[in-house]
């Protein structure tokens, strides 16, 4: 079975048993929409849209690009502030910009070639957009916005940089399916804005309860209280 298929498998069984309901709570993700949208990029990753067929092939994996692409719109969409939204929309530029030219001038020559290389590059790309991701954007929301487009407009830009060399060829967004760069620059933007800021929260002191914490909704703010509430009562 494919690492991709067996992280998601994995994050889907967190997401069930409730263990990522703080992180997807800050999203504005319920668990029961964060299995439909694994579940749309496992299924998703069997299929493939072409849409320019010529001078250079576009192709588009729905899991591995629509399924993202769409769930980060709806994060800028419903994002709290215009700060937000635009520090999300700087984060992929930037992301976009930095994956782009680590393409164009790094993974060019000898670079390329498999023996010198570290890591896949599906894993590099992902790796450098996650990183680039949060750092740009900080809240979990923008992190993830910057990771995953990111891998998109630079894909996207190497579309049009063949369209304009006349060059034939193809482009591939997603192409690796439910776990491309695209879905691993999003889980590890995250991943990395939920540890660093857990690990601020806590040597800070942590947030005093019944405190909603920034991107919590009040829902999940009351739930955590009552939790609360409910250990104290049997401790």
């Amino acid at each position: 079975m494919p690492t991709g298929t067996v992280v998601l498998l994995v994050a889907a069984i967190l997401v069930y048993f409730g263990v990522l309901h703080r992180v997807l709570d800050r999203m504005r993700l319920t668990d029961r929409a964060a299995l439909v949208i694994i579940g749309l990029l496992l299924v998703g990753s069997f299929f493939n849209l072409l849409l320019v067929r010529r001078p250079v092939h576009l192709l588009v994996n729905v899991g591995g690009a629509l399924v993202p692409i769409g769930v980060t719109l709806w994060l800028l969409a419903t994002a709290d502030t215009a700060a937000e939204k635009r520090r999300g929309t700087v984060a992929a530029l930037v992301s976009g910009a930095g994956i782009y030219v680590l393409g164009r001038y790094v993974l060019s020559g000898r670079a390329a070639e498999p023996e010198t290389m570290l890591l896949e590059p599906t894993y590099l790309f992902g790796a450098v957009a996650g990183v680039i991701g949060y750092l740009a954007g900080r809240s979990r929301r923008a992190a993830f916005v910057g990771g995953i487009l990111g891998i998109v407009l630079a894909d996207v830009a190497h579309f049009v940089e063949l369209v304009l060399s006349g060059i034939r060829g193809r482009a591939w967004l997603g192409g690796a399916g439910a776990f491309d760069a695209t879905v691993f620059a999003g889980i590890l933007a995250v991943g990395l804005a939920e540890v660093v800021g857990e690990t601020r929260e806590r040597l800070g002191g942590g947030p005093a309860p019944g405190d909603r914490a920034p991107g919590q909704t009040r829902l999940g703010a009351l739930q955590e209280l009552e939790h609360d509430g409910g250990e104290r009562e049997h401790g």
